[in-house]
């Protein structure tokens, strides 16, 4: 469930919101706190891995429609 909140301060980053639902999960999973790892490490490990995906898929989404522009321009 996405723990992005309408209170926070405003993100205009693309894909902001699942950027900060990843970096909560992997803050607070039991890979970084009780193993002592860290994040990167533990996405290796596969922690996170739906997010991880939805945050690529969302920066994918933004890279093909930047190319569909260009392309149309020339």
């Amino acid at each position: 469930m996405p723990k992005y909140y309408e209170e926070k301060e405003k993100d205009f980053r693309a894909c902001a919101g699942v950027r900060e639902d990843l970096r909560t999960c992997l803050l607070e999973s039991d890979c970084v706190i009780q193993e002592g790892k860290g994040p990167k490490l533990c996405l290796k490990e596969g922690h996170c891995k739906g997010l991880l995906v939805s945050f690529f898929e969302c920066k994918r989404s933004l890279a093909k429609a930047r190319f569909r522009v260009s392309v149309l321009n020339d």
